[in-house]
């Protein structure tokens, strides 16, 4: 049975208006006159039979109807864009994730090879970056990132995928200058190490029975691996996932300065809710359940 569909010409304006809320800047990126743009929104709801925008002051803006009818055509013109890229790339478009440095050094550089066989020979362009991508911009096609919550935005999905300990670590040198520390508020007097702020120290020592900490001070190194490496060379005490030290425990590089149980939030998986059951984002979910374990499964220390 034959499509009947508008014209794509005026289906394209319409989107772009939507995406860009006026007529002249939809104009400025179809490079066409704003007059041509009104045209095609017209004819567009002359061939739908509804009225999909309204006179708003000087412009115009989404009837009820066209907000609804604009989220359905942006979804398909994103299958057409996926279509095409994976055309122009043979079939073999490289999935790109974005991922915490940290965790990307430490726990998926050396799997590599099992994720490139799990998502059936795409090529992977594996990110480290502390900054989040933009989705709609198509920056990456998903993400790996340690949240609190699990919350992400409109339009996006997320899955965790490991609870881990968050430990207190420090060098073996470190820890025997400082014999009598055996609780979590004894290492309040020690020197602390800070990612990106004292939120995730204060948010452990509130977890470890802490409620009213002093205010907390130390340098502040923006990234789990810096932190690692200057709690290694003995500068203080550090707050990291259990997940990216597990091999300098075991080597006795680093110790625990104290023992705990906390776990505050988790990694996440996050990807745009459209593709989340696609083969490949479903592939990747699934070697990420496999290499991690549940994320309760993690014992006591």
């Amino acid at each position: 049975m034959a499509r009947r569909l508008p014209p794509l010409l005026a289906l394209r304006a319409f989107d772009v208006f939507a995406r860009l809320g006026t007529v002249r800047a939809a104009a400025d990126e179809l490079a066409v006159s704003h007059t041509v743009v009104s045209r095609h929104i017209q004819n567009l709801e002359q061939s739908v039979g509804v009225k999909l925008v309204a006179k708003s002051g000087r412009g115009l803006s989404l009837t009820r109807e066209g907000v609804r009818f604009a989220a359905q055509m942006r979804r398909a013109f994103d299958l057409i864009a996926d279509a095409c890229g994976e055309l122009r790339n043979g079939g073999m478009e490289a999935v790109h994730i974005c991922c915490l440095a940290g965790l990307a050094s430490r726990r998926l550089l050396a799997r590599l090879p099992e994720l490139e066989a799990a998502v059936a020979g795409r090529e992977v362009t594996l990110q480290p970056t502390s900054t989040r991508p933009d989705f709609g911009r198509g920056e990456a096609d998903a993400e790996i990132m340690y949240l609190e919550d699990g919350s992400v935005a409109e339009g996006l999905r997320a899955e965790m995928f490991a609870k881990p300990r968050i430990l207190a670590i420090a060098s073996p040198e470190f820890k025997a200058r400082y014999p009598d520390v055996r609780t979590p508020a004894d290492l309040l007097d020690l020197p602390l190490i800070h990612e990106q702020s004292t939120g995730m120290w204060e948010a452990w020592l509130e977890e470890a029975g802490i409620t009213d900490p002093p205010r907390l001070r130390g340098p502040r190194l923006w990234q789990a691996h810096l932190t690692i490496e200057a709690a290694r060379l003995g500068r203080g005490v550090a707050l990291v996932s259990d997940l990216l030290v597990a091999d300098n425990l075991a080597s006795g590089e680093l110790v625990e300065m104290v023992g705990s149980d906390v776990t505050i939030g988790g990694y996440y998986f996050i990807a745009p809710a459209q593709k989340w059951n696609t083969p490949v984002i479903a592939a990747i979910r699934q070697w990420l359940r496999d290499v991690f374990p549940p994320p309760d499964s993690h014992p006591a220390a």
